[in-house]
Parts: structure tokens; C-alpha cells; sequence
């Protein structure tokens, strides 16, 4: 019997490869690689074999997509930011069979979702900024869902979840899931990110302090209170994806039954305008 042996919330700013490379941002994200691959030693520990990634970055507007394939492979660019991530190689095994399996489980729960195994269909950097840093710790299969939502309700998104949780536990597989985006998300505008120093710095005082308090509520376990305003959260302090990769992790959690103290791994911290960190989400 599989299960979820781990869970997180998870960055994915692509400045974390530029904190790599020579330039002004040389070193200035190593917590929160540090933080990726903290949670990679975790699921090891606990046995994980494959991770299930909700990702923020790819865009969906008819349906729920899986990306099942067996193998991926190849060089990315950013069609966002070229000038931030080009030609990053990666390749990874997938996990076709649980995807196939995720899929056919939120069909049957009544949200009309997609299974898909195509070379053509690559993983978005939502997937490949966490593995990039993850697979140094350990090497795991990889099944991505699209969660940049466009017309879907986070009630959906939470049958999404519960799917996941469902599926997996018929299956062999023990699991990290993953959902990667950030807190609030509103970018600084084109001409106020130079004269605000905008990798570093946040856009609104209101997003950062709710950042905060949210962070708080996860860290307490007020996870009840924090899903009555998951929407206006999401609305009102722009949330990557509308936050339905968050939808998606707390369906798979038990929703407002978790009430799992979680831990920060990687303190709060603002980039391009928006808040960001990892968070581990214990399994209950």
C-alpha cells in the first residue's frame, strides 16, 4: 500500500539558478536551495520513491492535466524569463502508472481530468527549479499537475488533492507532494522593478504582512481558519496560480480536518515583488 510520507510547500523563483552563476545574484538564494534539498533528505528518510509536483507555472483552461510521461529529458527555456533560465538540461524517470491512476481517480470523483504521456509535453520550471536541487539528495520519480488554474474553482482543485492521496494509497508508490508557487505574487511592474531594487524587494507592505500571519497559521496548525480565506488570500494578494497548487495540497492533507503544526525550512524572503518560502506540511 503507498502512501504520502511528505509534504511541502515550495518555491521555484528562478533566481535560486542564478544564485548560482557569477552575477549580482551570485549566493543570494542559497537558503532557500539549502531548503530544497532539506526536504529531499526528509523524503529519502522516509522512504519517498517518487514526487508529485502541483505546479503554479503550468497554465491550464479546459479540464485538469497530468503530465504522466515515463521519461523526461531535454533542455528548458523560460518562454517567461529567457533571460533567466535558458537552456537548463534535465532528465528524470516518471511515474506513468500512478499519474494514469491520479487522473482516472478525479474523473471518477467528477473532476474531468487528463492523464498524458508525450514527449512533446515538457515539464514547466514550477517542476524543474525544485528537481533541479532536490535530485541532488535523491533521486526520484516525477509526476507534474498543472496547477495554474484559470476557470477552476478551488473546490476542484481540492478533489484534485483528494484524488492524489486516493490513488496513491492503491498504489506501491510512497510520495512527496509538492506544491510549488509562492505566497502572494504581485510583481513588481516593469517600471518600478530597477528603482525598487526588485529581485530582493517586496511590492506591497499589506501581501508581505499577510505572507506573515499566514505563516504563523501553518506554523500553530490554524489550518481550519487559514482554507475560510484561502480565496480572498488568493485574490487579493495575487497568489501564483489563484494558489490552487495549495488547494490541491490541503485536499490531499484532509482539508479543515489537518491541523499539523508545519515547519519553515526556509525563512520568508521577497523576490521580483513577491513572498516566498518552503515549508514542510507533516502528514498526518
Amino acid at each position: 500500500m503507498g502512501e504520502i510520507v511528505l509534504a511541502a510547500k515550495m518555491t521555484h523563483v528562478p533566481t535560486m539558478l542564478m544564485s548560482e552563476q557569477d552575477g549580482p545574484v551570485k549566493g543570494k538564494r542559497q537558503a532557500a536551495i539549502d531548503g530544497h534539498r532539506e526536504i529531499a533528505r526528509r523524503a529519502k528518510e522516509l522512504g519517498a520513491d517518487t514526487v508529485v509536483i502541483c505546479d503554479t507555472h503550468w497554465v491550464i483552461n479546459a479540464g485538469f492535466h497530468i503530465n504522466s510521461n515515463n521519461r523526461f529529458e531535454g533542455l528548458f527555456t523560460s518562454n517567461e524569463f529567457p533571460q533567466f533560465i535558458q537552456n537548463l538540461p534535465y532528465e528524470y524517470q516518471g511515474n506513468p502508472e500512478l499519474g494514469d491512476a491520479i487522473a482516472a481517480k478525479a474523473s471518477d470523483m467528477g473532476v474531468y481530468t487528463l492523464s498524458h504521456r508525450l514527449d512533446s509535453l515538457e515539464l514547466e520550471y514550477g517542476s524543474l527549479v525544485p528537481m533541479r536541487f532536490m535530485s541532488r539528495e535523491h533521486d526520484m520519480k516525477v509526476v507534474s499537475i498543472a496547477a495554474w488554474c484559470t476557470v477552476h474553482d478551488h473546490d476542484e482543485s481540492r478533489v484534485i488533492g483528494e484524488a492524489i492521496r486516493a490513488a496513491v494509497e492503491a498504489s506501491d508508490s510512497k510520495v512527496l507532494l509538492v506544491a510549488s508557487g509562492s505566497l502572494s505574487h504581485k510583481i513588481w511592474s516593469n517600471k518600478d522593478y530597477a528603482p525598487n531594487n526588485g529581485t530582493f524587494t517586496i511590492s506591497s507592505e499589506f501581501n508581505r504582512q499577510m505572507d506573515l500571519h499566514v505563516l504563523e497559521m501553518w506554523k500553530n496548525g490554524d489550518h481550519a481558519t487559514f482554507l475560510k480565506m484561502l480565496g480572498d488570500y488568493a485574490n487579493f494578494c495575487c497568489g501564483e496560480g489563484s494558489m490552487h497548487d495549495t488547494a490541491m495540497l490541503y485536499g490531499a492533507l484532509g482539508w479543515d480536518n489537518y491541523d499539523a503544526k508545519c515547519e519553515v525550512v526556509t525563512e520568508y524572503f521577497p523576490s521580483s515583488g513577491t513572498g516566498q518560502t518552503n515549508v514542510i506540511f507533516p502528514v498526518q
